[in-house]
């Protein structure tokens, strides 16, 4: 098989229903490459209970790839040897990326920038300022092209080194105001999408390029947000990834600024300027950082379960998500059969795959 047959076999694999980033990993690890995965895909998904899942048709991914050629982009799969190697290091790191523009950008070291999209307008000055310092400093400014504190994060940072991560396809501009900025990042930085070409934004997506851009980025600042925002999802993310969190304070008085006290009140580092900021991103060791590609080395890795293991696995969760290393620890199983147990029920749909390496049931699935 050619290297393109190869990576069309890839794009087939993760546009295919019930496919997501981490059971595309297990799929290709199991199996050796995308191609011995779908053709499994029937099977394991009747092992656990369902109706084979839609296989994305040969045609639509031509059109896709068609698509992302006209518009001047291109592919970056998670085991290309260019694949940011923090972001691959997240459980649920995209399988394929989208992208325009300078990806050695995202080789620098990267700092998220994200905060209310209805800032006030010290915080936006201020957020335009911190992004144009560090920049200054050979830091890679990330954020999300988003209304308010992302638009001057992104406007501060574009001379220096600026990253945009969406949530539609790469060819659509949301809020529609920033299409010129998007195509200055674009052209200037670099321009950031999971979703295919001609995909408009839904709310379903943003929890996705969130993690991005915390997956990108060794710390996420936040300027402004009021609480239970996406801005606050965002830092939750970098968080539970390990990496820094950090706000900038702000009026109590202030509803938008809540969210930013919130987070220093729990543990998050206040940052006042760029300065403040470097303290807090030292370097990382470049040996603790595994290759994108490690995830896909060695044999496949066989590991069947029976009947009676099914069972008793399936039987231990429910709507309410739990951790896997629960389900090993009451289930008596080694890790490979409940990992490929739960590969079947999500194969399946039935499972849902939650933050912190939790998984439940779908409702109304739990009969097995």
């Amino acid at each position: 098989m050619s290297e393109a047959e190869r990576r069309f076999a890839r794009l087939r694999l993760i546009r295919s229903a019930n496919i997501g980033p981490v059971s595309y990993v297990q799929l290709v690890a199991r199996f050796g490459d995308a191609q011995g995965a779908l053709d499994a895909l029937p099977d394991l998904a009747r092992r656990g209970g369902g109706r084979a899942p839609v296989i994305a048709e040969e045609r639509a991914i031509e059109r896709e790839i068609a698509a992302v050629e006209r518009l001047g982009a291109r592919y970056l799969f998670l085991d290309d040897p260019d694949y940011p190697p923090l972001l691959a290091e997240l459980d649920n790191a995209p399988p394929a990326l989208i992208l325009r523009g300078d990806l050695s950008l995202a080789e620098r070291p990267c700092v998220a920038m994200v905060g209310a999209r209805n800032a006030s307008a010290a915080a936006c000055r201020f957020a335009r300022i911190l992004a144009q310092n560090l920049s200054g400093m050979g830091v890679s400014v990330v954020s999300g092209l988003a209304r308010g504190i992302d638009t001057q994060a992104h406007i501060g940072s574009i001379e220096g080194g600026t990253i945009g991560v969406i949530a539609s396809g790469i060819d659509i501009a949301f809020p529609p105001e920033n299409a010129r900025l998007q195509e200055a990042v674009a052209n200037r930085g670099l321009l950031i999408a999971e979703q295919p070409p001609g995909t408009d934004p839904r709310a379903r997506h943003f929890p996705y390029r969130n993690r991005i851009i915390a997956g990108l980025a060794q710390g996420t600042v936040v300027v402004e947000a009021v609480p239970k925002s996406g801005s606050l999802i965002t830092a939750r993310l970098a968080g539970e990834a390990g990496r820094e969190v950090m706000a900038v304070p702000g009026s109590p008085l202030d509803p938008r600024a809540q969210g930013c006290n919130l987070l220093i009140r729990d543990g998050a580092t206040l940052v006042q300027s760029a300065e403040d900021i470097m303290e807090m991103i030292r370097p990382i060791d470049p040996r603790s950082v595994r290759s994108p590609a490690a995830r896909f080395g060695g044999a496949p890795v066989a590991s069947d379960a029976g009947d009676a293991e099914r069972r008793s696995i399936t039987a231990l969760l429910g709507p309410v998500p739990v951790a896997i290393d629960e389900l090993i620890r009451q289930s008596g199983e080694v890790p490979a059969v409940v990992q490929t147990v739960l590969l079947e029920l999500e194969l399946a749909g039935r499972l849902e795959r939650h933050a912190g390496g939790r998984v439940s049931l779908i409702p109304g699935s739990d009969g097995f």
